[in-house]
């Protein structure tokens, strides 16, 4: 599946195409260099998904929690960006976020891949040379 994101005033357009295609998957981990807007797209599927809390990178966090409107679902936000050892990611108790059933978006995943969930969905963004993104999985 491909998405572009022509511009950022098309991006809640974009989260909603994600949204449709995502079938039963729970684990989804964005690839992409710096700067290529994986906050930003996961900002916009969160806040399509009902996301009222104010949604921001968990860069030095590691996780942020979300909760979905009046169902209370709950929504991990990972950003790996800052581990340096596999073991942080094993104290922090990863299993029982990857494999809650609730959803979980994860940047900077390749840092952790050994211990990705076999169903993981890939997304990779990748800048154009237009400026545009383009988001596959």
């Amino acid at each position: 599946m491909e998405i572009r994101i022509d511009h950022l005033d098309n991006i809640r357009v974009a989260a909603q195409e994600f949204i449709a295609h995502i079938g039963d998957s729970k684990v989804f981990a964005f690839y992409g260099k710096m700067g290529a807007g994986k906050t930003t797209f996961v900002k916009a599927i969160c806040e399509e998904l009902g996301v009222e809390d104010v949604i921001t990178s968990p860069t030095f966090a590691i996780i942020n929690e979300y909760t979905t409107g009046q169902e209370q679902t709950a929504i991990y936000h990972f950003d790996f960006y800052r581990i340096k050892k596999l073991e942080e990611v094993y104290d922090m108790g990863y299993e029982d976020y990857f494999y809650s059933g609730a959803l979980c978006f994860i940047e900077w995943p390749e840092l952790i891949e050994e211990i990705l969930p076999d169903d993981a969905v890939r997304v990779n963004i990748t800048e154009q040379p237009d400026g545009s993104r383009l988001v596959t999985f």
